[in-house]
C-alpha cells in the first residue's frame, strides 16, 4: 500500500486574485494626472520654483474629492508549459535522484525515481512494475507504453499484422506521450516507472529516444528470463499483446544484446513478481550508488 506524504499542493491561482507571489498594480507616476471625483483627471499641482515661491492650492468650490477606488486586479492568464501545479523545466529534466539525507544507500523506498523496465514480451514487464509501484513508501506510477498506444482505437496499425510506418509512428508517438507524462509525474515529486520492449541493436530510437523525453536520470533496468519462460507466459496472454512464438523467440533473442552493455539485468525465471521487485530495489540501490552509463 502506497502513503501519500508531504503537504498537499497549494490550489491554482483563480481569476482576478492574481498569482501566488503577491501582485499589486503599480503606484501612478508622479507627473501622471489623477482622477477626480467624477473620474475626471485633475492636474497636478505646479512646482515650486525660484520665482514662482511654494505652491498654493487652488481654492475648491465643491466637496472635497472622494480618494480614488481601488481597480480590481485583472485575470491572470495561465502560466504557459505549466501542467497541473508545477511548471515544467525546458528540456530534460530529470536529474540522476540521490537519497534524502539520512536514508541508507539500500533504501529506495523514499526516493523519487524513473524507472524503465526493459525486456521481451513475456519477460514480466507489467505486472512487476504494477507491483513495485503499489508498494513503495512514496506515490509512484506505473507508466505502460502498450496502455498508451493502444489509446489509439480508430486506425490502430497492430506490428502483428507486419510492421510499418503506421506503426512505427504511433510507437514514436506513445513513447513521447509516456515521457511528458512521466516529467509531469516527476515534477510533482511523483516517482513512476516505465515499460517498453527496448531493443540493443536500435539505441538511438530506444534508450536514445527515452533519454531526450524523460532526462538523463532516468534509470533503465532489463528482465531477460530463459526463453522457455518467456513462451509459456506468452501463451497465457489474450488479445493482440498475445505473439506467434517465433516473433517471441526472435525478439527473445535480440534482447541477449543486453548482455556486456552494462545495464543491469534481472534473470527472473525463477522468481514470482514480489521477489522480482525485491530484486529490483536492490538493483535500484545500486544504480543510484554507481549509475550506469548509457
Amino acid at each position: 500500500m502506497q502513503h501519500a506524504v508531504g503537504s498537499p499542493l497549494p490550489p491554482p491561482p483563480q481569476p482576478g486574485h492574481g498569482p501566488a507571489t503577491g501582485w499589486s498594480p503599480a503606484a501612478p507616476h508622479p507627473g501622471a494626472p489623477t482622477a477626480g471625483p467624477h473620474g475626471h483627471p485633475v492636474a497636478p499641482p505646479a512646482p515650486a520654483g525660484p520665482h514662482h515661491g511654494p505652491a498654493v492650492p487652488h481654492a475648491q468650490t465643491g466637496p472635497a474629492p472622494a480618494a480614488p477606488a481601488s481597480a480590481p486586479a485583472p485575470p491572470v492568464p495561465p502560466a504557459r508549459d505549466t501542467t497541473g501545479h508545477i511548471q515544467l523545466p525546458p528540456g530534460g529534466p530529470v536529474a540522476m535522484p540521490s537519497p534524502p539525507p539520512g536514508a541508507t544507500p539500500a533504501d529506495t523506498g523514499s526516493t523519487t525515481l524513473a524507472v524503465l523496465l526493459i525486456g521481451p514480451a513475456g519477460a514480466g514487464k507489467t505486472s512487476v512494475a504494477k507491483f513495485w509501484a503499489e508498494h513503495r513508501r512514496v506515490p509512484t506510477a506505473h507508466i505502460s507504453l502498450d496502455d498508451v498506444r493502444e489509446w489509439v482505437r480508430s486506425g490502430f496499425a497492430d506490428p502483428q499484422s507486419g510492421w510499418n510506418d503506421h506503426s512505427e509512428a504511433q510507437y514514436r508517438l506513445a513513447r513521447r506521450t509516456c515521457g511528458f507524462a512521466a516529467r509531469n509525474f516527476l515534477a510533482n515529486g511523483i516517482s513512476c516507472v516505465l515499460d517498453d520492449a527496448v531493443f540493443p541493436d536500435r539505441p538511438v530510437v530506444g534508450l536514445g529516444g527515452w533519454k531526450r523525453h524523460v532526462g538523463p536520470g532516468l534509470l533503465p533496468v532489463v528482465l531477460l528470463p530463459g526463453l522457455e519462460i518467456v513462451l509459456e507466459r506468452n501463451s497465457q496472454r489474450s488479445g493482440n499483446r498475445r505473439l506467434t512464438d517465433e516473433e517471441v523467440a526472435r525478439i527473445h533473442g535480440r534482447m541477449a544484446g543486453w548482455y556486456g552493455s552494462g545495464l543491469p539485468i534481472i534473470d527472473n525465471s525463477q522468481l514470482d513478481v514480489p521477489a522480482t521487485a525485491r530484486v529490483l530495489d536492490d538493483v535500484l540501490a545500486r544504480a543510484i550508488t554507481s549509475p550506469p552509463k548509457w
